[in-house]
């Protein structure tokens, strides 16, 4: 079989080897006459999987090593007989991890204060439920918005918009629809700005085109906004300079980006391709994932008093530097304004390996800390 894949899906050749011959190719390189011979496909976010890539091709089946699928058009895959699979809760952890990592980031920047405060959730999937139960472990007050959930649970926990304007936090964690009553395009629009609390702090790290990024500018113009965290552009890879310059932190769609979620995603797709083809998998993620490159991090001091977030972020850091990612990012700024698509692209295809933090032990040499609860509740192994 012939395959053709996206280059950022990491041991994508090596995996998927065993079942087909394997070319490599970039996202945004993916072109008709690429994939005419080809019998599978393999994405990430920023193919758009459509009738003008795939007619007239020898493709099978299609799959993206993604959770969001909204760049696939289902509708004419299922028209055409391809088969298709995507990679749903692979990158949850890593999403959920870099909220973590970025919360505490604004601890230390912003000289607040997590617990007590309050966050709103919008869209509580595979990312969102586990955002929640980090969120919790910090002692934030969670309040959870998700209309599809709410309709098919019947669950009182999932709240009305209006109920999260009031937090101190809101994060957005939804897929990008454009229609129908839950249609999450530009959801964050002006209204919905103008009806946060004031000093709010705004995070999104689902989607560009759920904010509208013309009513986000104007927020943080009139001093509504008391933060905001963007991993996600409306128009990337071309990302709006202004914005880039005023955000508290910046960084190029990799909240999912983590080395042990990449590799996940890339196992279910090649799992789903065996099925489909009816072939005995070869691979496990076993085979792809060496040691962590953090194991075990030792602790021997106390924190200073009230500096438990300080720690905490002190510890996240060893693992995870989301400052080093929004330093890289904003060096777009530095380049001429044609070459900073390239550069928002090479910043994702050569992002260092991350890994999350379930894959590190804390080792309390005698003392606490930091509560062993919230160590534990965002991720971490723990030893007393």
């Amino acid at each position: 079989m012939k395959i053709v894949a996206d280059q950022n899906i990491p041991f994508v050749k090596e995996c998927f080897s065993s079942i087909g011959d394997v070319t490599l190719a970039g996202g945004r390189e993916m072109t008709a006459d690429l994939v005419r011979e080809a019998d599978i496909l393999l994405v990430r976010s920023i193919t758009k999987v459509n009738q003008d890539l795939l007619e007239g091709s020898t493709v099978k089946f299609v799959a993206t090593a993604t959770i969001g699928t909204e760049h696939v058009d289902q509708d004419y895959l299922g028209r055409q007989g391809i088969g298709f699979a995507s990679a749903p809760g692979s990158n949850a952890m890593s999403v959920a991890d870099y909220i973590t990592a970025a919360l505490l980031a604004l601890v230390k920047k912003k000289k607040i204060q997590l617990e007590g405060r309050s966050i709103g959730i919008v869209g509580v999937g595979n990312v969102g439920s586990r955002v929640e139960k980090k969120c919790q472990a910090l002692g934030m007050s969670v309040i959870l918005n998700d209309p599809p959930l709410q309709r098919q649970t019947g669950d009182a926990k999932y709240r009305p918009m209006e109920e999260l304007y009031n937090c101190d936090f809101i994060t957005m964690h939804t897929l990008l629809t454009q229609d129908g009553p839950d249609a999450t395009y530009h959801l964050a629009n002006e209204k919905f700005f103008a009806s946060l609390k004031d000093g709010a702090v705004f995070i999104n790290s689902s989607r560009g085109k759920v904010q509208d990024e013309a009513a986000l500018k104007k927020a943080i113009q009139s001093g509504k906004l008391g933060g905001v965290v963007l991993d996600v552009w409306e128009t990337e890879p071309n990302v709006d300079p202004w914005l880039l310059q005023n955000v508290d932190l910046s960084t190029p769609h990799i909240a999912g980006y983590s080395y042990d979620g990449k590799v996940a995603g890339m196992i279910m797709i090649y799992n789903a391709a065996c099925q489909h083809f009816g072939l005995r998998a070869a691979h496990t993620a076993d085979n792809f994932l060496p040691e962590p490159d953090v194991p075990e991090i030792r602790i021997k001091k106390r924190p200073p008093a009230g500096g438990e977030e300080r720690a905490l972020h002190n510890i996240v850091q060893q693992v995870y530097t989301i400052n080093r990612d929004d330093f890289n990012m904003r060096e777009i700024l530095l380049q001429p304004a044609d070459e900073r698509p390239a550069w928002f692209d090479m910043l994702r295809k050569d992002y260092p390996r991350r890994w999350e933090f379930h894959n590190t032990k804390i080792i309390l040499l005698g003392i606490e800390c930091c509560a062993v609860n919230k160590l534990a509740g965002i991720g971490f192994k723990v030893s007393l």
